[in-house]
């Protein structure tokens, strides 16, 4: 991690810079290709751990009010997963040991897996059909990723969000889902 200086630019537009150029990175296409695992499985589990684990959780929650049927892996209510399930599997590194896990699970049992990291060659993405390549900074700050002042894998679990928000809009778009119908399926128990 590089430190912020005690005086200088506003950190917000440091920021703003940092998830600026990581998202400049990212292929749209690669947006469509993941609506159309997402639009192809019956069902969608979404795992990660930690702060990703979070983003991983926002996303189940939106595809939930998309109409799609998805859990969040490790909650007490979700299910087994079965041949022709997709599971996103968020995690900066790639090696987080539980995602992994779920993961190897998801494949024996015959499901896919989507891969969302910042490194294409880790243990997760090795394991997966399909990998969305987020080229951002994680705590192990390799040599590939990209700089940043933010502490931990804050660049990762910020651009994961807007990313996996990105495909939800995507999806919306191609199934014609408003903001009005989306606010139907939210809960409405808090």
């Amino acid at each position: 991690m590089t430190t912020p200086p005690a005086t200088g630019p506003n950190l917000l537009d440091v920021v703003q810079a940092e998830v600026s150029g990581v998202l400049a990175g990212i292929d749209p296409s690669a947006l469509s290709a993941v609506a159309d695992l997402l639009d192809r499985a019956p069902r969608i589990f979404v795992a990660g751990e930690g702060r990703s684990g979070f983003m991983a959780r926002a996303f189940a929650m939106r595809l939930v009010h998309l109409g799609r049927t998805a859990y969040f892996v490790g909650d007490t209510c979700t299910p087994a997963t079965r041949r022709g399930d997709l599971l996103v599997a968020v995690s900066g590194s790639g090696t987080t040991a539980a995602t992994v896990r779920a993961a190897e699970a998801v494949t024996g049992g015959g499901g896919a897996v989507l891969a969302v990291t910042t490194a294409p060659a880790s243990p997760l993405a090795a394991g997966a059909a399909h990998v969305l390549h987020v080229p951002a900074a994680t705590k192990h700050r390799r040599d590939d990723e990209a700089a940043t002042v933010q502490p931990l894998s804050s660049l990762f679990d910020q651009c994961a969000h807007l990313v996996l928000d990105c495909v939800c809009l995507e999806l919306a778009r191609r199934h014609g889902v408003t903001d009005e119908q989306a606010a139907r399926a939210h809960a409405n128990t808090e």
